[in-house]
């Protein structure tokens, strides 16, 4: 049974293993409320995992480490887990889907770990791991379906209590409900006044769907950018308690964490994967209210793939009005180009490619396309322009 206790014991065996990782106020990401992060991507291993992982190992008895444990994870809880297993001289063998970034399989193979990858999701890698264990007699570590995993990563909830005197309301990241089911015991247990809220993908709403509808239900499919947080299907046991201890899970859109991936960079310098920034999103966009309240969003990890960084950045600038192509319509005469140049200039806008082009079928015979795409301050400024190229006789459509 998950005590408060437990918790403790957690912090206690934890305190020379794992990061006691700073608040940092954030006063830009929603100014309607006081709000800080909590970067447990900055924790060892890149993200909140290593804190179950290793007090669940912990807890194994001489004759279960001897055999050994395994594991199924996206990436996250396989680093914990290697971690975990290497410190405590014991084999592991995680199962992770193939599509996880190659940055998250590569370092659970640099901790010691044997990787085995899985066709499909994570609930794909859940089933193979299952099979693998029946037969090596491996202790499984459940990535957030056990009391041990929930009361290590309930750590978190006792740090945040002491860190932000007056804390109004936690934000956590939901996949399979591990992380919010310990924040929420452990948050509610000391100060029930405080709100436990969850954030999920749109794209994954696989604990909003339960909750809603009174049992645990399995999606058909999951797809979206914060692959930490791609669960199919919660556990039994972190839905009981979230049923039980959280006040709310909302979701949020892959543009709405690339514009949060996005601001974390620029306002806090810090590197969060989809999964860690959806909290911070769920702030930004006001899915959760936090006007006049202190809240804590917990950025869960930073594992994030350099390749899909790059892509979710210029995600991010498209959906802040950071950058945008537009297409104009023009007459094929001369300086019509020079025009739409000294309109977008004057206006402090700084052009970054231009592709010129005849019209189709349905623009004059005469009139030609100019597809520019253009860095900018924000929508604001996109509609100033739009309005400054229309008022001098062009035709504008956005391109999305």
């Amino acid at each position: 049974m998950l005590t408060l206790d437990k918790v403790y014991h957690a912090a206690f065996v934890l305190k020379e293993v794992v990061r006691h990782t700073d608040v940092v106020p954030a006063p830009k990401i929603n100014p309607e409320g006081e709000i800080f992060l909590k970067p447990e991507n900055l924790q060892v291993t890149g993200s909140f995992k290593v804190r179950g992982a290793y007090f669940k190992i912990s807890q194994l008895s001489e004759e279960e480490k001897e055999h050994g444990v395994i594991a199924c994870s996206a990436g996250n809880h396989a680093q914990g887990v290697a971690l975990a297993a290497a410190k405590n001289n014991i084999r592991s063998l995680i199962c992770i889907p193939e599509g996880a970034p190659i940055s998250k399989v590569e370092a659970t193979k640099s901790y010691g770990a044997q990787v085995c990858l899985v066709k499909g999701v994570y609930d794909d890698a859940y089933n193979k791991a299952c099979e693998l264990q029946k037969e090596s007699g491996a202790t499984f570590i459940h990535p957030f379906n056990d009391e041990d995993v929930i009361a290590g990563q309930g750590t978190i909830g006792l740090e945040l209590l002491d860190q932000i005197p007056n804390l109004d309301a936690v934000i956590v990241p939901v996949g399979g409900g591990g992380l919010i089911a310990g924040v929420a015991f452990a948050i509610k247990s000391l100060n029930p006044r405080c709100k436990v809220y969850g954030v999920q993908s749109c794209g994954a709403p696989s604990m909003v769907n339960s909750l809603r509808d009174g049992h645990c239900e399995t999606l058909d499919a999951v797809s979206t950018i914060a692959d930490g947080i791609a669960v199919k299907e919660p556990g039994d046991l972190t839905y009981e308690l979230c049923q039980k201890y959280v006040d709310g899970v909302v979701t949020v859109t892959d543009d709405e964490v690339s514009t949060a991936i996005l601001t974390l960079i620029e306002q806090h310098k810090m590197i969060a994967e989809g999964a860690g920034a959806v909290s911070v999103a769920a702030a930004m966009f006001n899915k959760v209210d936090v006007k006049g309240k202190r809240v804590a969003c917990i950025v869960s990890g930073g594992n994030i793939d350099v390749n899909i960084l790059s892509r979710v950045i210029s995600r991010g600038l498209l959906k802040a009005g950071r950058s945008v192509e537009l297409s104009i319509e023009l007459q094929d005469k001369p300086g019509q180009l020079r025009e739409v140049s000294s309109i977008i200039a004057d206006l402090g806008a700084n052009v970054v490619a231009v592709h010129y082009d005849f019209g189709g079928e349905e623009t004059e015979i005469t009139a030609c396309v100019l597809n520019i795409s253009m860095e900018t301050r924000n929508h604001a400024h996109i509609a100033q322009i739009r309005d400054a190229l229309t008022a001098a006789g062009f035709k504008v459509s956005e391109k999305h």
